[in-house]
């Protein structure tokens, strides 16, 4: 299992675009990808779920995987999310 924290800093948060984006990122893995964020916590792989956690700006977002690319997945979806998230 391999878990890293990361701050949502692009002005709207995770809403429909780039949580869309994030789950794109997610599904290219085979690990099993959790979110959690503000006591809320969602597979990263649902759009539904992620949108469900109301990630906005300057919340943190803890990501857990864990499988085969565990490190790799995580390492992707943080990545996003200090880019701000492409935005």
């Amino acid at each position: 299992m391999y878990t890293k924290e990361v701050k949502i800093i692009n002005e709207v948060g995770l809403h429909a675009r780039p949580a869309s984006k994030f789950v794109k990122i997610a599904n290219k893995f085979k690990s099993d990808i959790k979110v959690s964020c503000e006591g809320k916590s969602g597979f990263a792989k649902s759009i539904l779920n992620i949108m469900a956690l109301g990630a906005h700006k300057d919340s943190v977002l803890e990501i857990t995987a864990e499988g085969v690319d565990e490190v790799k997945a995580v390492d992707a979806l943080v990545a996003f999310v200090a880019n701000k998230c492409e935005e």
